[in-house]
Formats: C-alpha cells, sequence, structure tokens
C-alpha cells in the first residue's frame, strides 16, 4: 500500500523543540573519575585538563535497528521482538562497562574501543544475523542494509543534549521528518554542541588524586545534568494556535477517569516493543487502566483484566516511565534491573493530577478506534537517535499555554507544579493495529490544517495531562541541586526529550463507538 507516512508534528512540538533546543544552562556531573595528571600534561595543563574533561565519552551510540524494520512476518515477530530486545540488552550491559571503567579510560585512549565498543559491535552482528534468518525462514524479505547497523560510536558530553544547545541540526523546524526511524539520525551530532555541560569544571590542573567531573551527572552517575533544566520564567513564549475547525470537524471529546496510580503498579516491562521479555523496557512505568498488562499479556488476557477506569468498560492500558526524584532515597527496586541497577534512582513520584482525554479532528470525523491498537508517541531513544520522534511536553500550572519544552526539564517557580502532557498520533492507516517499527501505521495530522496524511483516517486523539509536585531544582556551581527526571535507558542519561507514552486500546460494551459518536457530535462526555 503505497502511503504517505511522514511523521508532522503539531505546531506545539515544532515550536517547543526549536525553542528548547536554543535554551543551554552550563552543567556539571556528578559521576567522578580518578584521572592521573601525566595524562594531560603540558605547557598548559590546567586548558588541556578542560579539553579532555570535554571529550571524556558520557554514553554509547547505537543505530536503532528496531526504528528501520518495516515488514516482518508474523510468524517472525516473536522471535524479532526478543532479538531487539537482546539489542538494547547489549547496550545497557556496555554502558554499565563504560561507566565503571573511567579510571581504565583514563590511563588508556584505546580502552572504550577495544573493551567496550568493539566488542559490543560483534554481538550486535551476531544479533542482527539472528534476526535475518528469524525473517528469512519464514519467507520474508530482510534489508540487507540492517546488517550495516551493528557497529556503535561514543558520544562525548557535548554531544549529548539530543538537541539543547544552541545548534539543533534543524530538527525543530523540520516538521515532516519521517515516522518510520529513516529520519532518526538528523542532527545526533550537532545537538547541543554549544552545551557541553563542563561550565562547573575547575579551572586548574588536577593533581593525581583530583576528581574530574565528566559532565554526565545525576545520582547515578547517568544524568540529568544542569543542562537539562531551564527556569521557566526566562523561556519566551513558543505555543502557537491550533488550526481553525473546518465545516466537517468533529468537536466533542471524551474524558475517562482512571486514577494517578496511586496504588503504585509498576513494572519494567513493554509488551508493546518486547513482548514476552522480562525488563524489556529497561525502566519502571505507571500504569493505570488495565491492570494487567507486563511482558507476557495477550489480547484475551487484556480483555479479561481489571481496570483503575471509572468506566470499567475502559480496559485500555495507559502506562509512561515514571517521574523520579533523585533525592538520595532508597527505592523497592533499588537493587533491581530495570531500577537502580540500571541508573533509574530516587523516589518515584506519582503524579497528584492524571487527565486522559479524547478529542477530535478540526478537519473531519472520526472514526472509532479499533480493538487493540498500539500506539507508542515519543522517543525513548532520543539522545541517540536525535529528534525526529521526540513528542512530549514540559511545562509549569500557569505557564501551559505560554511555553512548552521538549528538550529540556522546566524550573517552575514557588507555587506552580510541574506539568508533563503528551498528544498522540490521531490518524491511522486503517488496518494494522501494530507495524513493525510499530510508528507506521498511526501518523500526525498536518499541523497547519489538521488534514490527515493520504491513506489515513481520522481517529480520536488520545492526550494526557500529568501534574506532578516535585521540589524545586537549583543551579548551584554549575550543578543541579534537587533534580528529577524520567526513567529511561541508562545510556540514554535521563534527557527530557526521551519521554514518552504507551496505549494499547481495549474497550467492551461497544465503548470505542460512543467514544467516537461523541466527539462527532461535538458533546462532552465521560
Amino acid at each position: 500500500m503505497g502511503r504517505n507516512i511522514r511523521k508532522r508534528r503539531s505546531p506545539l512540538a515544532v515550536k517547543a523543540i526549536a525553542a528548547s533546543a536554543a535554551i543551554a544552562l552550563g552543567g556539571g556531573g556528578l559521576l567522578w573519575a580518578q584521572m592521573n595528571a601525566s595524562a594531560h600534561e603540558s605547557n598548559n595543563a590546567a586548558q588541556n585538563y578542560t579539553k579532555a574533561a570535554a571529550a571524556t565519552v558520557a554514553t554509547i551510540a547505537c543505530p536503532d535497528v528496531g526504528q528501520k524494520l518495516t515488514s516482518v512476518p508474523a510468524a517472525a515477530k516473536q522471535g524479532v521482538a526478543t532479538e531487539l530486545a537482546n539489542l538494547d540488552k547489549q547496550i545497557t550491559e556496555a554502558y554499565s562497562r563504560l561507566a565503571s571503567t573511567r579510571q581504565a579510560q583514563a590511563g588508556d585512549a584505546n580502552f572504550v574501543q577495544n573493551a567496550i565498543v568493539g566488542p559490543l559491535k560483534e554481538k550486535r552482528a551476531a544479533t542482527i544475523d539472528r534476526i535475518r534468518i528469524d525473517i528469512t525462514r519464514v519467507g520474508g524479505q530482510f534489508n540487507s542494509s540492517l546488517s550495516q547497523l551493528a557497529a556503535c560510536t561514543t558520544q562525548t558530553t557535548n554531544q549529548t543534549t539530543a538537541g539543547g544547545g544552541g545548534n539543533n541540526g534543524g530538527q525543530g523546524n523540520n516538521n515532516g521528518q519521517n515516522n518510520n526511524g529513516q529520519n532518526n539520525n538528523g542532527g545526533q551530532n550537532n545537538g547541543g554542541q554549544n552545551n557541553n555541560g563542563n561550565n562547573g569544571q575547575a579551572s586548574a590542573a588536577p593533581s593525581a588524586s583530583t576528581p574530574v567531573d565528566v559532565g554526565i551527572g545525576g545520582q547515578a552517575g547517568n544524568g540529568p545534568t544542569a543542562a537539562d533544566f531551564v527556569d521557566i520564567t526566562k523561556v519566551a513564549a513558543n505555543v502557537q494556535g491550533k488550526p481553525q475547525n473546518g465545516a466537517q470537524a468533529s468537536t466533542g471529546s471524551f474524558v475517562t477517569k482512571c486514577g494517578v496510580n496511586a496504588n503504585k503498579n509498576h513494572n519494567t516491562d513493554n509488551v508493546i516493543v518486547a513482548p514476552g521479555v522480562s525488563n524489556g523496557a529497561h525502566h519502571e512505568h505507571d500504569y493505570v487502566g488495565n491492570q494487567k498488562v507486563n511482558a507476557f499479556s495477550t489480547n484475551n488476557s487484556l480483555l479479561a483484566a481489571p481496570s483503575s477506569c471509572q468506566n470499567q468498560s475502559d480496559l485500555s492500558a495507559y502506562y509512561w516511565p515514571v517521574v523520579r526524584e533523585q533525592n538520595g532515597q532508597q527505592e523497592f527496586d533499588a537493587n533491581a534491573l530495570g531500577g537502580g541497577k540500571e541508573g533509574n534512582v530516587g523516589k518515584i513520584i506519582t503524579p497528584v493530577q492524571a487527565q486522559i482525554k479524547y478529542v477530535g479532528s478540526p478537519a473531519s470525523k472520526v472514526v472509532a478506534m479499533p480493538q487493540f491498537l498500539r500506539i507508542i508517541t515519543g522517543d525513548a531513544k532520543t539522545t541517540t537517535n536525535g529528534l525526529a520522534n521526540a513528542n512530549a511536553h514540559w511545562s509549569c500550572t500557569g505557564f501551559e499555554n505560554k511555553v512548552q519544552l521538549t528538550t529540556q526539564y522546566p524550573i517552575c517557580p514557588q507555587g506552580s507544579q510541574v506539568v508533563r502532557t503528551f498528544a498522540f498520533q490521531s490518524c491511522w492507516d486503517g488496518v494494522n493495529i501494530d507495524s513493525a517499527n510499530h510508528r507506521t501505521h498511526v501518523a500526525f495530522a498536518d499541523p497547519a490544517s489538521g488534514v490527515c496524511p493520504n491513506g489515513f483516517k481520522a481517529i480520536p486523539q488520545l492526550t494526557m495531562r500529568l501534574v506532578y509536585n516535585l521540589a524545586q531544582p537549583s543551579i548551584v556551581n554549575g550543578q543541579v541541586k534537587n533534580a528529577y527526571a524520567v526513567d529511561g535507558f541508562p545510556e540514554q542519561l535521563h534527557k527530557a526529550a526521551t519521554d514518552h507514552d504507551d496505549f494499547i486500546s481495549v474497550t467492551k460494551n461497544n465503548l470505542a463507538a460512543k467514544i467516537a459518536n461523541c466527539i462527532n457530535t461535538g458533546k462532552k462526555c465521560q
């Protein structure tokens, strides 16, 4: 089917990325490595020390194989999903080794390549070849170019802001970026070049025992840094208006009340991306709605599960990465995979509000969401993928109509709460409830007109608004105090742009049709 799969952001997303990408605060890190002065000796030791620290490898960047898979035969889906999860596990393990060997890296310029990146490439090559075998043995076609994605690179502290510096690589202005993962490398090495996170470093050459700030930051040594925060009162207004409603606009809305996950329903699985794989997400999620969502959930088990929603016909799964305050507190998962063992630390903060609302299209009526439709909005890997699929927004109460951020967390004024919002893809290809890369079966409407791409139908747009009471962060001597951040893959350094949200539509008693009818008739329902 020849269809338009280009991703078109809302005007808000385009403006927010461009604006937040133009804001930079210097930041230092909390991950310390003992460095020998002899490694940087010269006539200007202080200057070389600064350069050496700025060049410290902060994280590992690997091409996202899953984003580039556009077709996987049904008989191969489970095997491919398992191997994609293995690729994520390999990166996590390599990053853990990177973070724990700073001493060795200081004494050997080739250590990272020889001991970490090289072996990682070999593991990835073998895994990608197993994906090839899984696909071809059931008659599918394997794109041989995927074999070229085995090699990984490293990023220094001034390459990891995912657009947080002055040079955003043009990402914020390209609202027609591909939704199939083909453009996810744009600006990877450009974003954040002007923001090196080293403003808090010492200006003198270190002695043999001087701790060197590598600019990675965070309680667990993998972010966030001061550069990841901005005082929202100092950000220019960047919120644009929505498209005007046309004659066929669907102007109603439907609110479903499913709670805030006060019962602390968490796990580190992701049944959409990594079905059948425990800890497939490598970070904790909050779950509301369907209460039996894990890696081993099936359509039938989702239908049989209880729901936290007031409307018991809504069995949909709504889940998102938890937010944590990095306050030194030990959470229940401090020694567990997906938690402290993978750099997700601090107190999990439950939202004080969680609004789940379906809205219509300014250009047309909507069709009911198909049963078991799966949508992921945002990208958990923007630190290494680039911003093509970033789609979360951060703001503060009292500022939501003025400022929305994508690449930084807001520092809210006293009395204001942190607000985190998502607007999901609102166009469906009319056939598939999922796709190989979990993106190409849905798309965003044109931000100017609200019209869906050719071959796509408008569906109720899922929107979510999460409100948090968080301690106010501050920047002290180039370091962030009272930091908060979303959970994520450890190598993604807890950047704001890695935020994402997941959804599986599961309803009974004809609720999906009722939601569409409510929206199409201009009513406000719940």
